[in-house]
């Protein structure tokens, strides 16, 4: 039912008044207008009522979401750096193994020979300087090219033999002095190599750990230089650190390659770590 107008109303107030003046008519009868007029009203009051509080509702919960996303932008202020930290350092173990082999008809011509190389091996070695803590002589390895289940009919040697002695030492520079000076073994024919692996020593860092927390501290002191001048240039103030990953530390060859090939004695160390910091 639509609402009255307030002329309409006054309109109805006023015609009931009068029917009221009239001689005869009860104060207690009021006229049918009045009634409904009163009906009406009433019907006014309970619909705006409800329409105030849902209204009121509304606006108090857009002013907390307001607020909400006000906080949620505050405390999105963060900057996101990388630290990058490199050093260069010196390995500081080398592993070389010497392999020779011998082929021959006989078994024990080929078994002869390989003991022979091994003990040349070993006299060069120490020759060198190496102690017998730092040599690992292995078992000589001969095998019967005919006794392999698809071997071929006919081979030009039958047993295939080698041997191995390897240097361990934590005295880089006599390896590789040693491992250059190899002539007089080939002179005295020993076949040096054919195990695949190659003929020179491998280099490794085993102290990696040792240097491991200076070069966090590196890449977070680049991080945090980085973090500092954003904020400055974005005219705010750098704020506490929310969250830091480290990343991974790669060992890398000296000479400017990306791997590690364990053929060179320098190593370069990169790590690039990600860190969060706070905007005040």
């Amino acid at each position: 039912t639509p609402h009255p107008t307030p002329a309409a109303t006054t309109t109805a107030i006023t015609a009931s008044v009068q029917a009221l003046s009239r001689p005869g008519v009860s104060r207690y009868h009021a006229p049918q207008q009045i009634q409904n007029w009163s009906v009406k009203m009433a019907n006014t009051r309970m619909g705006v009522i409800p329409a105030l509080l849902l209204g009121a509702g509304i606006a108090f919960a857009g002013l907390q979401v307001g607020q909400g996303i006000e906080r949620f932008r505050m405390a999105d202020r963060t900057i996101t750096v990388k630290g990058l930290a490199e050093r260069d350092v010196q390995s500081d173990f080398a592993v070389w193994t010497l392999s020779f082999r011998r082929a021959e008809n006989e078994f024990s011509a080929v078994q002869q020979a390989l003991t022979s190389d091994r003990e040349r091996v070993l006299e060069f070695l120490r020759g060198q300087g190496f102690s017998d803590a730092e040599i690992d002589v292995r078992p000589l390895q001969v095998q019967d090219l005919l006794a392999r289940e698809y071997a071929p009919e006919n081979v030009a040697l039958r047993f295939n033999g080698q041997g191995q002695v390897t240097v361990k030492s934590a005295r880089i520079e006599a390896v590789a002095a040693a491992s250059n000076k190899v002539d007089p073994l080939i002179a005295a024919g020993v076949q040096l190599g054919g195990d695949g692996s190659g003929d020179w020593p491998s280099y490794q860092l085993r102290g990696f750990n040792e240097i491991k927390p200076q070069l966090l501290e590196e890449a977070t002191r680049s991080a945090r230089e980085q973090a500092t001048k954003f904020a400055a240039d974005a005219g705010a103030s750098l704020g506490p650190l929310k969250s830091a990953n480290q990343g991974a530390i790669r060992i890398l060859d000296d000479d400017g390659s990306d791997m590690d090939s364990s053929r060179t004695m320098g190593k370069r160390l990169r790590v690039v770590s990600t860190f969060q910091f706070g905007l005040e």
